[in-house]
This record gives structure tokens, C-alpha cells and sequence, in this order.
């Protein structure tokens, strides 16, 4: 063999190699790279549930595991209040107007869980909330439109809601692949919520969702 032809072989060798870097690197990347996280306590978690019952009736935290579930026709979180019912969890404290904020925690849904909001950012310039993500029939949808991702029921699946304030948009990665990304509704007193919270209409009678290793970053 030519020095010519060991100089092509050593340059397809290392050329070949680097590409290989390259993808590995891509592979690995994860939805929080570049994120800081901030530490959360239980004074973090603020429990929205039913006025008129008890939280343990609607709430239960066991083994790391925050259950949450609503009936359709219990009562909302504030007597007087229109909104639907809910069991949530509010992260209190760490609201926010600006920057880059990313929302990770693990969901479960049961089957028949069906017009469920499971997550969401609060709080936009126009209207009351910057995104949903509802479950029906087993299926995620921004809001009761567009399909984010399919076929969640009954497994734990991986959730990471990025906010870019700066940048007005918002990107939803499940199980670490971006399934959506959004325009979000401008700035405000923002925050984010995991739970079920049933939709306006074509709801299931019963409700739930469970979260587990919630966690929130910033830029």
C-alpha cells in the first residue's frame, strides 16, 4: 500500500470517527444539558384541591409517589370559583417572569383517565395560562388541539416542559425526545402545575395522575 492510500484510509478512519462522536453526543443529549436545578422542599408543593373535602380524600404521598385524583362533579379549589375541579399541585415560590424554566417529573395516568390537564404553565399576557397538556383517551393534546404524543396509559413516562420566556416559546420532551414546541402567550406572573384538572367539556368522571422525582431548572 501507497503512502496516498494510507493517507485516504487514516482520513476515512478519523473522518468516520468524529462522525461517531458526533451522534453519540446527540444521543445523549438530555432536555435538562446546560440547566441548573433548583432545590425544592415540601413548602414548594402547594396542594390545590376540592374546598369542601379534606386533602387526604383527594391526595395521598407514599414511597416518593404523589397520587392525585378528582371526580367530575366535586367542587373547585375556592368556593365561588367557575374553574373546573382539580387536584393539583401548584410550585409555589418559584414563580417567574423571565429567562429560560424547565419543569421535569414523572407521570403516570391510569386508563380512563380521559380531558385531564396533567400539567401546565400559569400565568401569560394574554389569557390565563401559557400551555396545557390534557389527556384523552390515553393521548397527550396542547390544550384539546394539537397532538403532542400518543398511547400513555398505565406507564411511567418522563416529562420536561421548557419555558423560554425571552424567547416566547415553549418545548415539551417526553421520555427525553422533543415531541412540541409552541409559541407561548407572553410574559407574566408565571408558575408551574401537575395534576388532573379536568377540561370544560368531555371529561371522564374520574381522574388521576401521579408524579414522581418532580424537579424545576433554570438558565
Amino acid at each position: 500500500m501507497n503512502w496516498f492510500s494510507i493517507n485516504v484510509l487514516l482520513y476515512v478512519v478519523v473522518v468516520g470517527l468524529f462522525q461517531s462522536s458526533l451522534y453519540c453526543i446527540f444521543c445523549s443529549a438530555d432536555p435538562t444539558d446546560g440547566f441548573v436545578n433548583v432545590p425544592l422542599t415540601e413548602e414548594n408543593f402547594e396542594l390545590q384541591k376540592p374546598y369542601d373535602i379534606p386533602l387526604a380524600e383527594r391526595y395521598s404521598y407514599e414511597n416518593g409517589i404523589r397520587r392525585l385524583w378528582v371526580y367530575a362533579d366535586d367542587k373547585p379549589h375556592e368556593n365561588g370559583s367557575l374553574t373546573q375541579p382539580r387536584t393539583e399541585i401548584r410550585i409555589s415560590g418559584l414563580d417567574y417572569s423571565s429567562g429560560v424554566w424547565q419543569f421535569e417529573g414523572y407521570a403516570f395516568v391510569p386508563n380512563g383517565t380521559s380531558g385531564a390537564t396533567i400539567v401546565q404553565i400559569h400565568g401569560a399576557s394574554h389569557g390565563n395560562t401559557t400551555i396545557l397538556l390534557r389527556i384523552y383517551e390515553g393521548n397527550m393534546r396542547y390544550y384539546s388541539s394539537e397532538p403532542v404524543t400518543t398511547n400513555l396509559y398505565d406507564k411511567w413516562f418522563r416529562v420536561n416542559l421548557i419555558h423560554d420566556v425571552d424567547g416566547g416559546k415553549v418545548t415539551v420532551f417526553i421520555d427525553g425526545d422533543q415531541k412540541f414546541e409552541h409559541k407561548d402567550q407572553g410574559p407574566g406572573d408565571l408558575h408551574f402545575k401537575c395534576g388532573v384538572y379536568g377540561a370544560p367539556i368531555n371529561i371522564s368522571y374520574y381522574m388521576e395522575s401521579r408524579w414522581r422525582d418532580i424537579k424545576i431548572y433554570k438558565k
